[in-house]
């Protein structure tokens, strides 16, 4: 019966450990280039602004992002 037990916790720490990997990874990759140039820039980070400006920013590349261009006459 001891044994079953200990099992059963091996077991759903695995569990836990896996779902924790999996939600690091997808904030991972969520957090590029133009996350990092947005928050750099933002008062208050997590806001409807911000994240306006990450699609934004997503929408001309990171590169490009923040340059302004030239307007033509």
């Amino acid at each position: 019966p001891l044994d079953e037990k200990k099992k059963k916790k091996q077991q759903k720490g695995k569990k836990r450990a896996a779902k924790s990997a999996k939600r690091k990874k997808k904030k991972a990759a969520k957090r590029d280039a133009c996350y990092h140039k947005v928050k750099a820039k933002a008062k208050v980070f997590p806001s409807a602004y911000a994240s306006g400006r990450i699609v934004q920013c997503r929408k001309v590349g990171a590169a490009n992002y923040g340059n302004k261009s030239k307007k033509k006459k």
